[in-house]
């Protein structure tokens, strides 16, 4: 059983094979792959998956919190595991492509902004939007 069924299984969720077959796709997942991305993926391994089946299965781990959604402003939403380990993201704007990255500065920096407004920073989500420098 991979991480991501695990997950489900643990908060009660019924798991038909089709939803394990989404949920082993997200588990290997190394990038942030959209609905239309996660399908072909779980019909290469069980062509009965419709895309409907992955729409639906997308909201309720979601809503169950298994998984994150990510809008990336390119009009798509992304999907990744839901894990306990923060990261935050940047998003190459010619490729698409989506970096993870923990820096302990700006995470220093966000805890003192909060505290110097009189909060505890308790979530937050950054994300960095860029493209490639030029090379010389």
């Amino acid at each position: 059983m991979d991480r991501l069924e695990k997950l489900c299984a643990d908060k009660g969720m019924r798991m038909t094979d089709q939803r394990r077959v989404i949920a082993r796709v997200l588990s290997v997942a190394e990038d942030h792959p959209d609905v239309e991305e996660i399908h072909r993926r779980a019909a290469a391994i069980d062509p009965r998956i419709s895309i409907a089946t992955v729409y639906r299965t997308m909201r309720l781990f979601e809503e169950s919190g298994v998984v994150e959604r990510h809008d990336f402003q390119d009009g798509r939403s992304r999907y990744e595991e839901a894990t306990d380990d923060h990261h935050d993201h940047l998003i190459d704007l010619k490729s698409g492509q989506v970096i993870e990255f923990i820096n302990g500065e700006i995470e220093a920096l966000q805890r003192r902004i909060a505290a110097d407004h009189g909060y505890e920073l308790k979530a937050h989500r950054l994300e960095l939007y860029g493209v490639p420098l030029a090379k010389k």
